[in-house]
């Protein structure tokens, strides 16, 4: 038993191992030097300083965050529409939906990408605490409105749940948070805080002295609040089970760091394989005098020999190829987010009517990601007594080609080689952005066939 509401839950213990080689990839080059024998393990008989100096010239090749951010960037290729469902003063909020001067769509790319690198993230609606205002005039006038919150992974320290309707509703979540408050005329105090939120209330903890020489989190504040469920909302990019997820680019980070011990290496034969060594053969005098040097001549005795040795080079191809090899291999862990997988999840009517869908893994998140948002604007609603927060719908690129240029030239050929119809033609430019999803086919063949035949055409 603990009353420690510091104390992590082995699940949460579990996810943050995956988290560390994530954390440090998304980091860069900076965040891997400092990771040390963590992600670069020293040689054998390796010198500390000759350790160090490998590890400053080591570099990452940001396959992982770039993926992510690729990604994420498709996902938020059109902005966050908001449904006709959505009342207008939730419109509002949605303008500035944290109070930091973001909109949905800034704030939602932040929450996407937290969500896909580390495989989940939490939006809390939070709603100020307020004293002496009773009604909504009272609230609008006062500038009091529900916000979102992000909850990081990292943060999250526990949570407990209980079985409701044949599911799981939590009825205890934990996570750390950091509080500024002024300090002197210029200076900002950073505390940090615990905050522990059960349906209808909340209480926060901050570490003061417990009397026997140390510090203990201790009740700081608490309060009730007017809602009877815990008003957070949980984003999966890959769940393992309720509240809990896995990185989905997992493997690519692994291969990631398989590379940059690899690139590591690379480069420490390349240094010793560009400085070649000189050899004295037949020469036992430790008074012996050596002059190397354009304008000196070194007398040798007697059946000595001296010559420079260099390496061969065929370490250098074989890790040169090794490289372009996991290159590779990262690339196709990557795409596999835009690989099309048969999805049949519907409803019992719209099985009997339609057929199964195909559906990439990318597009499967960013739907998840919108009954996230829609959980956010319902939560919304209830802070402000409104019986529905509506629907969003996001917008995104979830196709494999997202290099027109590349395909363009072998559609242009299939048509005319009759292998592809005019109006198939048409839609795959469509689909791509080359041609405005405003034009409508029909009405574009017959503005062809009103303007007459292109002069030079057959």
């Amino acid at each position: 038993m603990s009353d420690d509401p510091s104390k992590t839950l082995p699940a949460v213990d579990a996810m943050r191992q995956d988290w560390e080689i994530v954390d440090a990839l998304m980091g860069g080059t900076k965040a891997m030097r400092e990771a040390g024998e963590k992600f670069l393990p020293k040689w054998p008989k390796e010198e500390d300083d000759a350790y160090k100096a490998r590890l400053q010239a080591s570099t990452l090749l940001p396959a992982y965050s770039e993926t992510v951010q690729n990604m994420n960037g498709r996902v938020f290729a059109e902005p966050i529409s908001l449904g006709d469902d959505v009342p207008e003063s939730i419109q509002e909020f949605a303008q500035d939906i944290d109070r930091q001067g973001n909109n949905l769509q800034v704030w939602g790319q932040s929450v996407f990408l937290t969500g896909l690198s580390h495989g989940l993230c939490h939006v809390l609606a939070e709603y100020p605490k307020v004293e002496g205002l009773k009604t909504k005039a009272d609230d609008k006038a006062a500038g009091v409105r529900p916000y979102a919150v992000t909850v990081k992974p990292h943060q999250v320290l526990g949570w407990r749940a209980a079985a409701k309707a044949g599911g799981q509703v939590l009825t205890q979540f934990r996570y750390l948070e950091c509080i500024e408050e002024d300090e002197g005329l210029f200076g900002v105090k950073v505390t940090p805080q615990i905050r522990v939120l059960e349906p209808g209330r909340w209480a926060t903890y901050r570490k003061a002295d417990d009397g026997k020489g140390g510090k203990s989190w201790r009740l700081y504040d608490e309060g009730v609040t007017t809602l009877d469920v815990i008003p957070l909302a949980t984003f999966y990019t890959k769940r393992t089970g309720f509240m809990t997820a896995t990185p989905p680019l997992l493997e690519l980070a692994h291969l990631n760091k398989k590379h940059w011990q690899s690139q590591s290496d690379q480069d420490n034969i390349l240094h010793v394989a560009r400085v070649p060594m000189l050899a004295i053969i037949g020469i036992e005098d430790d008074a012996f005098e050596l002059k190397v040097g354009t304008s000196s001549a070194t007398k040798l005795p007697k059946e000595g020999d001296m010559k420079w040795v260099e390496h061969t080079g065929s370490a250098i191809e074989a890790g040169r190829t090794s490289l372009q090899d996991l290159v590779d291999d990262m690339r196709m862990a990557g795409a596999k987010l835009l690989l099309k997988d048969k999805q049949s999840t519907k409803t019992a009517t719209q099985a009997e009517d339609e057929a199964a869908q195909e559906m990439s893994p990318l597009q499967t998140m960013a739907e998840s990601f919108e009954d996230c948002l829609d959980q956010v604007l319902q939560y919304f609603a209830m802070w402000t007594k409104q019986p529905e927060g509506g629907h969003v719908q996001v917008n995104g690129n979830f196709d494999i080609d997202f290099a027109p240029e590349t395909t363009l030239p072998l559609l242009l050929n299939m048509a005319a080689q009759g292998r592809l119809s005019d109006e198939t033609l048409f839609s795959e430019f469509q689909r791509r952005g080359v041609v405005s999803d405003d034009l409508d086919w029909e009405l574009e063949k017959q503005k062809i066939a009103d303007q007459g035949p292109v002069l030079g055409a057959l």
